[in-house]
């Protein structure tokens, strides 16, 4: 479920190549994309998203794929041979550097579990890959402070805004993990709490951010809140929110990345 409204960037499908990835922690892969295609790439920061196409077997063709990836795209996107068919994803841009045309983008890795995770962990430089710029979920509205929360596969998009957030910005951010190996250094604006907090082996996602963010006490003033990672994390915080909080539902964006049990 989610509140963000997809937008279609002028650019289109970008064809690209896997430059290098390095694992940054015990379970995040950091894959390098690098193309003269990201000339076009329009970037704003924050948590801009993209669908990234990957190949799962070596049928796998980018050259047929819409330029586009609203309703008709996908529909185009269904009549291909299920053989020459990448599978699309759903990432953030951990970082664009427009100098040297080079996109990272951070993968959590579970051993074999799902299909871009280790596809990330085992890639070589040169495999290909395409992606569709869908723009920014950050949308915030005039408020006093701000509230982050995310588990790690929202971790990226929370990074990307701390980093670009007015240095003068305040608020707090609590970030779920299922192992605090994989915290990373975040340029938060000095006003910003970080609070960090890993949730049991096997328990569900959301299990260690919820009660953190029912504890916190709030600074004095309007709240703008973002939300984002497993679908139960995202509802909750706004269900939260709402109900025991009284934040107006504008003054909330919240988007399930994943559903526990189901392939995203």
């Amino acid at each position: 479920m989610s509140n963000i409204t997809v937008t279609h960037a002028e650019s289109g499908l970008m064809r690209l190549a896997v430059a290098r990835s390095e694992r940054v922690t015990p379970h995040m892969v950091r894959v390098t994309l690098a193309g003269d295609d990201l000339r076009r790439f329009e970037y704003r920061g924050f948590d801009q998203w993209f669908r990234l196409a990957v190949p799962v077997d070596d049928g796998a063709r980018f050259d047929n794929l819409p330029a586009r990836f609203g309703v008709g795209g996908y529909l185009k996107f269904l009549t291909l041979p299920k053989g020459s068919r990448p599978v699309i994803r759903n990432y953030t841009v951990r970082q664009f550097r427009a100098e040297s045309l080079e996109l990272d983008v951070d993968f959590v890795t579970h051993g074999t579990d799902g299909v871009a995770g280790p596809w990330a962990a085992s890639v070589e430089a040169g495999a290909e890959v395409a992606l569709i710029d869908q723009g920014c979920g950050w949308r915030p509205v005039s408020s006093d402070w701000q509230l982050l929360v995310a588990d790690e596969s929202g971790l990226p998009a929370v990074a990307g805004v701390l980093r670009d957030l007015p240095r003068d910005a305040r608020g707090i951010a609590v970030i779920e993990l299922f192992d605090l190996a994989d915290r990373q250094e975040l340029d938060e604006p000095d006003g910003f709490t970080v609070h960090w907090v890993e949730r049991a082996e096997g328990s569900a996602p959301g299990s260690a951010a919820l009660p953190a963010v029912a504890a916190l006490e709030f600074p004095p003033g309007s709240v703008y809140a973002f939300a984002v990672g497993e679908s139960a994390l995202a509802t909750g915080v706004r269900r939260h929110l709402v109900g025991e909080r009284g934040v107006p539902k504008g003054n909330i964006t919240f988007c399930g990345y994943w559903k526990r049990g189901v392939a995203r």
